[in-house]
């Protein structure tokens, strides 16, 4: 049986990327990785659980990568993981024109460098798949910043954001927007745990107006929209006005679009534009976003379908962070 899913379209560009380190297979990797003490695909499992068997050799293939690179920090070793995962992008796919592999690399090592203070999760509603995504980080990360990182939930709906808090520990932050003056006031917090979950921040806005008041009061630096739930209501226009004021205030934001894939329909609610919705998350996130993913933010099968893995791309932010954290511990202890 195959190692894992679309083993023989991969395999090719695979074993050419990892020649170039002196590994000679894929199950050569993964011992490369043991040696230095590193269950990568336990880890990768463990963050997003209904993730495929690719996802896991794609960043045991990375950590492997990044071992025999040499790779002494976490922010190295993340941009290493990404050209694992980009040896895993299937020729001529959306992911492999894009170069998401490389991106999510790219994404990692920038969370991991000191110069990135607030990395927001921008959903249409508060996601399971955020969720993962920002356990990821929010559990890893800081073990290797000297300043910790700041991670948020930014989605439409307060109940909403208020259970996907209590459910993974996060702390709820309601905000009440003021239309006259363009306030935000925090009205109410609540941690529901007392971990490294605690500081992340979960917050519910009521339109696109208040989720752009919360991204200034947490003064996000970089984030990625969700894509599959209210783009057009939500996540895409925050980030598109976000990005123009805070370019007109002179300060950096990169905005990172998850995907859309191709062309996702949206739903008649979203978008009553009949063909013409068609591609429209696409292409939203190609008028703000300064990296594009491919597929959808959760779903392992969409990003699969896209030549990529078969992870969300929120939870791919987690598992880059996590295995690079994992890196340098290692090659802190002396394992490489």
């Amino acid at each position: 049986m195959a190692l894992f899913e679309s083993y023989e379209r991969r395999e090719k560009q695979i074993l050419a990327k990892l020649a170039e380190y002196g590994i000679n297979s894929i199950e050569e990797a993964a011992e490369v990785t043991k040696a230095a003490g590193l269950d990568v695909y336990k880890m990768i499992e463990g963050i997003q659980p209904i993730c495929f068997e690719n996802a896991k050799w794609a960043y045991t293939v990375g950590a492997a990568i990044a071992i025999k690179k040499g790779c002494r920090k976490a922010s190295e070793a993340a941009a290493a993981i990404g050209e694992g995962l980009q040896s895993f992008c299937i020729p001529g796919s959306v992911a492999d024109q894009r170069k998401v592999g490389l991106g999510h690399g790219n994404l990692g090592k920038m969370l991991l460098e000191e110069d990135t203070e607030c990395f927001a999760f921008l959903a249409g509603h508060e996601s399971f798949a955020a969720a993962e995504g920002a356990i990821g980080i929010a559990e890893k990360a800081n073990k290797v910043r000297q300043k910790p990182l700041r991670v948020i939930l930014n989605g439409l709906g307060k109940d909403a954001a208020q259970i996907i808090a209590r459910i993974n520990g996060f702390t709820y932050v309601e905000t009440e927007y003021d239309y006259y003056t363009g306030e935000l006031k925090e009205v109410f917090r609540k941690a529901y745990s007392d971990g490294p979950r605690a500081k992340v921040n979960c917050y519910g806005a009521n339109d696109v107006r208040e989720g752009v008041a919360i991204m200034w009061k947490e003064n996000v630096d970089v984030s990625i929209t969700g894509n599959s739930t209210n783009p057009t209501r939500f996540q895409h226009p925050v980030a598109g006005t976000y990005k123009k004021e805070r370019i007109e205030a002179g300060k950096k934001y990169f905005s990172v679009a998850s995907g859309g894939g191709t062309g996702r329909t949206l739903h008649p609610d979203n978008m009553a534009a009949g063909p013409a919705s068609y591609g429209m998350t696409d292409t939203m996130g190609r008028m703000h976003s300064d990296a594009q993913f491919a597929g959808s933010s959760s779903v392992p099968a969409h990003v699969e379908m896209m030549g990529l893995i078969g992870a969300g791309n929120n939870p791919m932010v987690g598992m880059t962070v996590a295995v690079a954290v994992a890196v340098e511990e290692a090659a802190k202890a002396g394992k490489f």
